[in-house]
């Protein structure tokens, strides 16, 4: 997954300026930045993003300094080559091919940043498709072009305000995913527990619903309480809830599926559910639980992506 939000909030907020894109087209070994990864460079210096970690980002912004000023746009290939893997190239050993492209209408038509923002806000993944050769961009998918998926900012959704969703909300936010901890219970639910995190008192089925969770949501129950936990999970499931949790040993998590299964879920959608909650490093402790969950939260995302 590209995490190109800030580059496109930029993008618009220089709306007018001179403007070039740079974007990460193809990989080859250890490359440090994923295809589809974007730079956006104003014409007075100014950049945001990033397509290689600051291995070449200064002849990026050379080569968008010249689109800038007329240069069609174009691809550039970095390596290593001839021995010096710091002379423009990638010392980590990987290859990476950039389209660097005009922000207008003969390029990356600037509306497609908006465009991008709003399928964001609406939980829709957007893709545009790239003419290498012409360096054009267009919405949607065209065969044989370079396309580029722009899917929501991952969220997760922590029901139960108990002590692994203070670390975990915590963890969330350290990676980039927005966490929203859901409990009815007032006295778990407070600021002062959870400062900085979206907090919704809703009952969680009728607060996951409304969410309305997608690829890029995660679920994730905690309270130990079936009245809570339940109804989360049933309402996670019947959405195509990007990866559902929920803590527990083997044998409530057993007891839990029969419960899921009496109110009519089939064994497909039971087997989406993560239980015991993360990936199973020997954690101790609501730390290091709440790492193993986020741990099994990416490693889901990532599965599906």
């Amino acid at each position: 997954m590209n995490d190109n939000d800030a580059v496109i909030r930029k993008a618009i907020e220089w709306r007018g300026a001179p403007m070039a894109l740079a974007t990460v087209v193809t990989t080859w070994g250890s490359a440090p930045r994923p295809r589809g990864s974007h730079m956006i460079i104003h014409a007075d210096g100014r950049f945001e993003g990033s397509i290689s970690g600051g291995c070449v980002e200064s002849d990026i912004l050379q080569r968008a300094e010249e689109v800038i000023a007329g240069r069609p746009g174009h691809l550039a290939c970095y390596g290593v080559a001839d021995g010096d893997a710091w002379a423009v190239g990638l010392p980590c050993g990987g290859e990476i091919r950039v389209l660097v492209q005009p922000v207008a209408e003969q390029g990356f038509p600037p509306s497609l940043f908006d465009r991008i923002l709003q399928a964001s806000e609406a939980g829709q993944p957007l893709i545009l498709s790239t003419d290498l050769e012409s360096a054009l961009t267009r919405e949607g998918a065209v065969e044989g072009q370079f396309q580029n998926r722009y899917d929501p900012p991952r969220r997760l959704l922590i029901v139960g305000a108990v002590q692994i969703a203070q670390s975990l909300s915590a963890l969330a936010q350290a990676i980039g995913v927005a966490p929203v901890v859901i409990d009815p219970r007032g006295r778990f639910l407070t600021e002062e527990r959870f400062p900085g995190v979206a907090l919704d008192d809703r009952w969680p089925d009728e607060a996951v619903a409304a969410y309305r969770p997608g690829e890029s949501t995660a679920v994730v129950t905690l309270s130990h309480d079936v009245k809570i936990d339940d109804p989360a999970l049933a309402a996670a499931l019947r959405a195509p809830t990007g990866y559902v949790a929920a803590l527990g040993s083997r044998k409530s998590h057993a007891a839990r599926l029969e419960r899921l299964g009496a109110m009519g879920f089939a064994a497909s959608d039971l087997a989406r559910i993560d239980g015991p909650a993360g990936l199973d490093i020997g954690a101790v402790g609501p730390a290091e639980i709440a790492l193993s969950i986020a741990a099994g939260m990416i490693a889901g995302f990532n599965a599906r992506s």
